[in-house]
């Protein structure tokens, strides 16, 4: 296959996918069919199979897209100068406004998170690992230094991320947005309960 064929094979994909995460916020993931997809493109929804093979591994692609975009920005704060603590303050409540804003705000993309939940959890497993991962970074880089008093950079990494599961987990953001009566410690209270946790000397 030559470089310019694998190049416009790269953009038609592209082009589905972009076009399927539109029409999913639109109608929803149930409602939308590969037909709607390729109606929308302007092509047979033959040649949509020509690039994925179902309907689930094109919302798979979408899935991709939708989490890829939040561990960019976690990379991103990662790689920012200055002291760990306030690093991955913004780390984690980054990754709450997003999950919050994306996925428990639109209804429909909601739901593209619980039938992946379903359907495609090794997609979302990736993604938490990577999430883990840029914890694991910042908490490394606060080792390092001084700031936190953390033996087991891996442990603290996980721990870390399972303490957060509810303000990450858009369907159990859900739970705690539908139940305003129910106890929930603010995500600055547990941040903060994990920054001692961590050891660290300055909790801003």
């Amino acid at each position: 296959m030559t470089l310019t064929a694998e190049h416009t094979e790269t953009d038609t994909r592209e082009r589905i996918l972009v076009v399927a995460e539109r029409l999913f916020r639109e109608l929803g993931y149930q409602k939308t069919t590969v037909g709607d997809i390729a109606k929308a493109l302007r092509m047979s929804p033959a040649n949509v199979y020509r690039f994925f093979d179902s309907k689930k591994a094109i919302h798979e692609g979408v899935a991709r897209i939708l989490m890829g975009e939040v561990e960019d920005v976690a990379r991103a704060i990662l790689v920012k100068p200055g002291p760990a603590t306030p690093r991955l303050r913004e780390l984690l409540t980054t990754i709450h406004r997003m999950n919050s804003e994306r996925f428990v705000g639109d209804s429909k993309l909601h739901e593209m998170v619980e039938i992946a939940m379903e359907e495609s959890w090794e997609v979302c497993v990736a993604h938490m690992q990577t999430i883990v991962e840029a914890i694991g970074g910042v908490i490394a880089q606060g080792a390092a230094s001084g700031e936190f008093e953390v033996t087991d950079v891996p442990l603290a990494a996980m721990c870390t991320c399972q303490a957060m599961l509810g303000y990450f987990h858009p369907q159990m953001i859900a739970q705690a947005m539908n139940k305003p009566g129910k106890p929930h410690a603010e995500i600055e209270q547990m941040i903060d309960f994990l920054l001692a946790g961590l050891g660290s000397r300055s909790r801003k």
